[in-house]
């Protein structure tokens, strides 16, 4: 029977007992708020980032792990015999991550197989994919069984997700002042998406409840769903969504999991969304 480790990165948002159920490796980015650096799971927990974004005046940023930081996740599962090694990111087109998973796997070409798949998606949208290749694995799959796996997710995987605030758009200059105010003044949601691995906006809404009744129509329209997961960055509305999606046939039950630092960063606090797998 095949051993094969499965790794992603920290945009995953993938809760750490799952991760530990599944002997997921999770390598993570960095994020810096001016001169302090943190390692993303490691010295910096979804609490904690929420808590600096309150009192920084200054927009955190992120960094894709370095190559070395891939190699070492490689040169672990090599210690642990594993026959191969397979490698889930966040979208290419989001982050520089993926390139440090390629680079990282020609310097370990010659004692192990590492193959990389770039899932288009972030947060639990990548992470149900990785949660799905993960438990393929455990029951002995081989590496060109899990790619195939994976490969045919990708098109399957999508995220619906509500801002709550404009202020990280406005401290990250990515807006100009006086269209963010008078987002604010109005109350709007912008709806979000992926597409083709890169964020694009989904629509507006004028509340925060209408908003969070189009989020789950969405996720409703995409039904059956495989795999369904509810992520949150510190928003107070977990259990109305919660209700709202109830009815959503699902094959596995609903994740609720932490919006982690690196979507947080530009989702902003409050940021509260639907992620999925099709059947």
């Amino acid at each position: 029977m095949a051993r094969i480790r499965v790794i992603t990165d920290s945009a995953c948002d993938i809760p750490e007992e799952i991760a530990r159920r599944l002997d997921i490796d999770i390598v993570s980015l960095s994020i810096r708020f001016g001169d302090d650096e943190y390692t993303d799971r490691v010295d910096l927990t979804p609490e904690q980032f929420w808590a600096k974004c309150k009192s920084s005046k200054t927009l955190p940023e992120t960094a894709a792990p370095s190559p070395g930081a891939f190699q070492s996740a490689y040169q672990r599962a090599l210690a642990d015999g594993c026959d191969g090694v397979i490698v889930l990111t966040l979208s290419a087109l989001l982050s520089a991550t993926h390139q440090s998973a390629v680079i990282a796997s020609e310097a370990v070409a010659d004692s192990i197989d590492v193959r990389i798949v770039d899932t288009k998606a972030v947060s639990m949208a990548q992470g149900l994919l990785v949660v799905d290749v993960a438990e393929v694995a455990a029951n002995g799959a081989d590496l060109e069984q899990l790619v195939r796996r994976a490969e045919s997710l990708v098109p399957k995987v999508d995220v619906v997700a509500m801002l709550d605030t404009l202020e990280h758009l406005i401290k990250g200059g990515r807006v100009g002042g006086a269209r963010a105010l008078l987002g604010q003044v109005l109350s709007i949601k912008p709806l979000l998406e992926l597409k083709d691995g890169v964020v694009a906006e989904a629509g507006r809404q004028r509340t925060r409840a209408k908003a969070l009744v189009a989020i789950a129509d969405v996720a409703r329209t995409h039904a059956p769903l495989r795999r369904f997961a509810l992520v949150h960055g510190a928003s107070s509305e977990v259990k109305t969504l919660e209700s709202l999606v109830a009815d959503i046939a699902t094959e596995y039950p609903l994740i609720v999991a932490d919006i982690g630092p690196v979507v947080g960063t530009h989702g902003g606090p409050g940021i509260i969304g639907l992620c999925w797998v099709e059947a």
